[in-house]
């Protein structure tokens, strides 16, 4: 059974902040199984976008992956940039000051 792109998009937002569900807590409320979650999660990171493996946002929880793609989008941005960046991205990316280099 194949799922719109849109309620892919719509199930997938709630592993973000602020929802921060965890993938057996969407499987259960949702009715897709696990294995298509964690299917789509994959898809999602190789299209380059942020997913969490835990349902902590703290960054000392991310995945390596998850703060190597953080700094990897922020690197060349300004200040101000960052600060939208992590206003569009929830209370996840509030914590990029963490895993980003200091910038000079």
């Amino acid at each position: 059974m194949g799922y719109p792109t849109e309620r892919r998009e719509a199930v997938l937002k709630k592993l973000l902040p602020p929802n921060n569900m965890s993938i057996a807590q969407l499987a259960k409320e949702e009715g897709i199984s696990d294995a298509t979650l964690y299917l789509w999660r994959k898809q999602a990171r190789n299209e380059g976008r942020l997913m969490p493996d835990a349902d902590n946002s703290s960054a000392n929880n991310w995945s390596s992956r998850d703060k190597f793609a953080a700094v990897m989008e922020t690197a060349a941005m300004s200040q101000t940039e960052v600060a939208e960046y992590c206003r569009e991205k929830g209370d996840r990316s509030r914590h990029i000051h963490c895993v980003r280099p200091v910038q000079a």
